[in-house]
C-alpha cells in the first residue's frame, strides 16, 4: 500500500525511515501517473514489511518537488539511508520499481 507524505511530513515518512522508501511525485491531471499508481500500489503491498512506499503530491507539495527538482512527473526516488538512491523518470514497470528497492 502506497501512503501520502506531505511537505511537512516528508523528514520523518522518508528520510528518518530505517528501511528503503520509494516516493513517487505526481499530480493528479497527469496522464502517466494516474496509469503507475496501480503499480506503485502493487510494489507496495509486495514490499510491506521491508520497505516503505509514498505518494507526494507535486501540487500540493512544492518545497519537496522543488528540494529534488522534480521537473517531470511521473518520477519515483527511492532513498536509502535518508539519500537518494536511484531516481527513475517516466512510468516504468512493477519489476523496475521493485529492482530498484532492492
Amino acid at each position: 500500500m502506497a501512503k501520502e507524505t506531505t511537505d511537512s511530513s516528508f523528514h520523518n515518512d522518508v528520510i528518518s525511515s530505517d528501511v528503503p522508501v520509494l516516493v513517487d511525485f505526481w499530480a493528479p491531471w497527469c496522464g502517466p501517473c494516474r496509469m503507475a499508481a496501480p503499480i506503485i500500489e502493487s510494489v507496495g503491498n509486495k514490499v510491506k514489511g521491508k520497505a516503505r512506499v509514498f505518494k507526494l503530491n507535486v501540487d500540493e507539495n512544492p518545497q519537496v518537488a522543488r528540494k529534488y527538482s522534480i521537473t517531470g512527473i511521473p518520477t519515483v526516488i527511492v532513498f536509502k539511508d535518508g539519500n537518494v538512491d536511484k531516481q527513475l523518470v517516466g512510468l516504468q514497470t512493477e519489476e523496475i520499481y521493485l529492482k530498484a528497492l532492492e
